[in-house]
């Protein structure tokens, strides 16, 4: 599969800056090099402000960095959508290492297990590039119609399209559509996306050695016996594996609280709670209320704000915010960032009550050392974002 290099991906961004969000001139000899203006189109939204890239910025993980302009409390926990004002009730997970999600299913145990969202909504890349620009709060596009006219005011995409998926691919909207999220799920299946090089993988391939914090919190991850983290957080059986996504893409309740700064910001009823996984039409337990998908841990420390929600800024409350499940000291039960008590979730009943009181509580040390390790966790081309 061709795939783009850093030098190219850079390249492309400034060529849809100035072009005004349209690639021209482009001959898009493979699907994912259309993919890829594809990725970074703004004319694909209503009002030609918002690309997939907005929200998934590759210069910041391929998350959103953007200040959605609704207050320091809000600021990037949510996006803020194509009209310029949306925002939504939860935050861009990163498109990063996003290919490696399973198509949604029920494993033999039971469990579902992937798709993409946070509710698993959508079973495979290609579905999940196709939701946002039709989404009202997101690229706000009013059908797929409108988005394939969009794309046929560019000829070049026109002549791509035809040459990767026939001539008459434009007779019908939605094969047109179609065509575009393929093209955009193939540029999302390069190594641009997934290249594997941080500094925790470069320790694997014995390029550099981690610190001694860093192989605390490396022993703490992966230990069976004093933390919780790789109950969820490891896909390889054995510690160390290459490749290792740190997700098992399941589901769980994690209680964490309401975030009722978004909630005022976007006009949504405090007892209006996030159902998660159970808001996915393809489940209908009362028993997934409340839960939603183990993201991926890569890039993490790059990544903020943290939880479906964007509720914690900072990656060690998110740690020590799963250590007080485990610990009766009272320093423990109070969110640093806001010096008050966490919260309670609104599905206690479905909490993931197993997974989290799991291995004994941590001392500061220990919290110290886990954060050191996450931040190994981190692409080569983002570590800068680490001291910034």
């Amino acid at each position: 599969m061709p795939t783009k290099s850093r030098s190219a991906l850079v390249a492309l961004t400034v060529l849809v800056s100035c072009a005004g969000g349209t690639a021209q001139g482009q001959s898009f000899d493979s699907q994912e090099s259309l993919g890829e203006a594809l990725f970074f189109d703004t004319n694909l939204s209503k009002n030609r402000t918002q690309a997939c890239a907005t929200c998934h910025a590759p210069d910041a993980g391929f998350s959103d960095p953007r200040d959605n302009g609704h207050g320091p409390q809000v600021s990037r926990a949510v996006s803020l959508g194509d009209d310029g004002s949306s925002i939504g009730d939860r935050n861009a997970p990163t498109a990063a290492y996003a290919r490696f999600s399973p198509p949604f299913h029920k494993n033999a145990d039971g469990a579902y297990v992937g798709g993409l969202f946070w509710d698993g909504r959508a079973g495979d890349l290609e579905e999940q590039a196709g939701g946002p620009p039709l989404n009202p709060l997101e690229m706000g596009m009013p059908s797929k119609q409108a988005v394939v006219e969009r794309l046929q005011e560019n000829p070049d995409y026109v002549s791509a399209f035809k040459r990767h998926f026939g001539d008459t691919v434009f007779d019908d909207a939605d094969t047109a559509y179609a065509a575009m999220t393929q093209s955009i799920a193939a540029f999302e299946r390069t190594e641009v996306f997934a290249p594997f090089d941080s500094r925790y993988d470069r320790s694997l391939r014995g390029e550099v050695r981690l610190t001694k914090q860093e192989e605390l919190g490396r022993t703490l991850f992966f230990s069976q016996q004093f933390t919780n983290c790789n109950m969820c957080h490891q896909l390889k059986a054995l510690p160390g594996s290459a490749n290792e996504t740190f997700t098992n893409y399941q589901f769980h309740n994690i209680g964490t609280p309401v975030n009722r700064a978004v909630r005022k910001a976007n006009g949504s009823s405090d007892n209006a709670a996030d159902l998660g996984l159970l808001a996915n039409t393809q489940v209908s337990e009362a028993s997934e209320a409340g839960k939603f998908k183990v993201p991926t841990l890569r890039n993490v420390a790059v990544t903020g704000p943290y939880m479906h929600n964007g509720l914690f800024k900072d990656l060690r409350t998110t740690v020590m915010f799963y250590n007080r499940y485990n610990s009766k000291d009272p320093v423990w039960q109070i969110n640093p960032e806001t010096g008050q008590p966490w919260g309670d979730t609104r599905f206690e009943k479905t909490l993931s009550v197993k997974e989290l009181t799991h291995g004994p509580a941590l001392d500061d040390r220990e919290i110290d050392a886990l954060v050191a390790f996450l931040k190994t966790l981190t692409d080569s081309r983002y570590e800068t974002l680490l001291k910034e």
